[in-house]
């Protein structure tokens, strides 16, 4: 019979974690060099020497407190649902840092096996870790590991399964604080034993007295309405305010001094520096991309050349793709002659007119998009264009992380608002989402590039872009003084910069473009049929007669562009690709294109993104978002066609 085992990682945030989870799985959950990809568990399993491993990818979290919707998420699975082993996977060119959240969970009481990764990076900056000597301070196995490559894998897994059948037994290191401290955990853990039994079934008596003494929020609301609670919470109170009269300080940060001590003794004595630190080209580049002044051309030209290149990649593909499928239709035309008219034009324009448009329109922009995405995530730039951004940011209420899942938006308006997530309060999450659903995604990304990049110019399309910075920043601040509360201040991680590696960008934008195709190509389908019955049944034209007064009387766009505009709730560029079946694209005017593609910008991104918005912030405010959005981009839309009506007579 297989055995069965349920394995966590769990570390820092940037450490390699979802990295060891792809290469444990198999599966593809996001890695990149930016803290904050992981915010929810993901699950997946493997079968590794008779054992069936159910592997749990924990949010990147920085310590067991409840300062995050991560760290309870984090907690309360080590806690509660106590899996078998908990990997720990450690920054070895961080080790300092990363051992304040392993003496955490040895406080926990978690059987823990440390997966020391990224020793090739550690290397490059002449660290080396001594490994053995780590894990007999610690009492746990310690593996090194490169996640990226897979090295050291198969070991760790040995290791956990040696720890899990009891092959190899842990010792672990017993967390001792100074004196005065361990005085006052000592007497509260009686306390705690003898008051309430019954909560330290499921946590360690210890570990609840460190963390009352903490004033942690979360351990306190579970004692107040147990029998005893209230007397082991007044106990607490009182040695906590002991240890603050006596050090000065808030009783959290003198647990936390304490802890960062005993993680500062253990890292020097493990840590073997081979050579002298000396500038390398990652931080000359860091210095530069950060800088001040020299920072935001950089950052400007960076946005910049990614848009010039999607244009430049996707009008050369897409004209390489119109010429080998153009002639497709036509072919299968001419063999279904025998079948009816209507029929024939339902496969030959509804079905196989859809697919081919969803491959010459949507795929050739979207594609390098995602490779220039991957690059940025991978690379570690994307950090440093958050820490550029953060002042801006604050003029609209956020701080400069939130210009992470601003970026992410640009490719997928979908994982843009669940990244929100990284935000610290609810408030920014939402103000955030809002946001990220006026980026143009890679389908309006479409849209724009391929009517009004291709037939208007370059120029006219990132004049779009620039108007949609501008919108966003002025909602923004509108939002900011609607929302009631106060931003906080930016704290992130900066991770070192990185060669990206080919494989994981190749893998990263096979998988985007086939999560795209998959959903994307059948709604592009379903509506190009659609349009195509309503066309046979001649019920299009009560569509765009009711719909005459706002799409042409108020935005100046032919009748036929109604239709479009209605589907394109289910995807962006199903807007651009029904309009060239319904009109040839050619016969709009220059001003026609930039309303028309205006409009389709500040609309909402598509249904699944007002999917994502209910399940992150429920209806209300999902609809509220969507209203806004349609209702702003009819608006601006009518108002555009009069203002460059001025200037550029249809």
């Amino acid at each position: 019979m297989t055995k069965q085992l349920r394995v966590a990682l769990a570390g820092n945030a940037n450490v390699g974690k979802s990295a060891i989870f792809n290469q444990l799985t198999g599966l593809n959950q996001v890695v990149g060099n930016w803290p904050g990809k992981t915010v929810e568990r993901a699950e997946g399993t493997l079968h590794f020497k008779g054992y069936t491993i159910r592997v749990i990818d924990l949010p990147g979290i920085y310590s067991l407190s409840t300062f995050s919707i991560e760290e309870i998420v984090s907690r309360d699975y080590i806690a509660v649902e106590k899996p078998d082993i908990i990997v720990n996977v450690v920054d070895a060119s961080a080790l300092e840092r990363n051992l304040y959240f392993t003496l955490q969970l040895l406080e926990l009481e978690a059987p823990v096996v440390m997966a020391l990764n990224q020793v090739d990076y550690a290397a490059k900056k002449g660290i080396r870790i001594n490994a053995e000597r780590l894990s007999e301070i610690l009492g746990v196995p310690v593996v090194p590991t490169v996640a990226i490559t897979g090295s050291g894998i198969n070991e760790l897994l040995t290791t956990v399964i040696a720890v899990a059948s009891g092959e190899k037994r842990l010792q672990p290191l017993k967390v001792r604080f100074g004196a005065e401290v361990e005085k006052r955990v000592h007497r509260l853990q009686k306390i705690v034993e003898a008051y309430v039994p019954q909560i330290c079934e499921v946590y360690p008596a210890r570990w609840i007295a460190t963390k009352l003494l903490e004033r942690d929020s979360d351990v306190a609301g579970k004692l107040k309405n147990c029998k005893g609670g209230a007397e082991v919470l007044e106990y607490a109170e009182k040695l906590a305010a002991e240890l603050e009269k006596l050090h000065g300080e808030p009783s959290p940060v003198i647990l936390a001094s304490e802890r960062y001590s005993i993680a500062s003794k253990i890292a020097k004595e493990v840590t073997i520096e081979e050579a002298p630190p000396r500038i390398s080209l990652e931080q000359k580049l860091d210095a530069i991309t950060t800088h001040k002044v020299l920072g935001y051309p950089i950052l400007v030209g960076v946005v910049m050349a990614m848009f010039s290149l999607i244009f430049i990649g996707g009008s050369l593909f897409s004209g390489i793709l119109e010429s080998i499928l153009g002639g497709i239709t036509l072919y299968i035309e001419e063999v279904l002659a025998f079948l009816p008219s209507a029929a024939r034009s339902l496969i030959t324009n509804g079905f196989f007119g859809g697919i081919v448009a969803g491959i010459t329109i949507a795929l050739p922009y979207i594609v390098p998009f995602y490779i220039i995405l991957a690059l940025l995530e991978d690379s570690g730039y994307l950090p440093r264009a958050a820490f550029l951004m953060d002042n801006l940011m604050h003029k609209i209420g956020l701080h400069g992380k939130a210009f992470i899942p601003l970026i992410l938006g640009y490719g997928c308006s979908v994982p843009a608002c669940i990244g929100c997530r990284i935000m610290e309060t609810q408030r920014e999450r939402l103000l955030a989402a809002f946001v990220v659903t006026l980026i143009p995604c890679a389908a309006r990304t479409v849209v724009i590039l391929g009517l009004v990049g291709r037939f208007v110019g370059l120029h006219a399309a990132l004049a779009i872009y620039i108007f949609d910075l501008i919108l966003i920043f002025i909602l923004g601040r509108i939002a900011f003084k609607v929302l009631p509360g106060e931003p906080v201040g930016l704290i992130m991680e900066m991770p070192p910069y990185k060669k990206p590696s080919l494989k994981n960008v190749l893998t990263k934008t096979w998988n985007r473009t086939k999560d795209f195709a998959y959903i994307a190509f059948p709604i592009i389908v379903a509506g190009s049929l659609t349009i195509t019955a309503l066309n046979i049944t001649d019920f299009i034209n009560y569509i765009t007669a009711g719909a005459q007064p706002l799409i042409s009387g108020w935005l100046g766009l032919p009748v036929e562009a109604g239709i479009p505009l209605i589907f394109g709730v289910l995807r962006k560029e199903l807007a651009l690709i029904l309009l060239s079946q319904l009109i040839p694209l050619e016969s709009l005017s220059a001003l026609q294109m930039i309303v028309f593609t205006l409009v389709i910008m500040v609309y909402i991104p598509c249904i699944a993104t007002i999917a994502a918005l209910i399940r992150e912030f429920g209806w209300r405010k999902a609809l509220a978002i969507t209203f806004t959005d349609i209702a702003l981009a009819l608006f601006l839309g009518g108002i555009a066609y009069r203002i460059l009506l001025i200037f550029m007579p249809s």
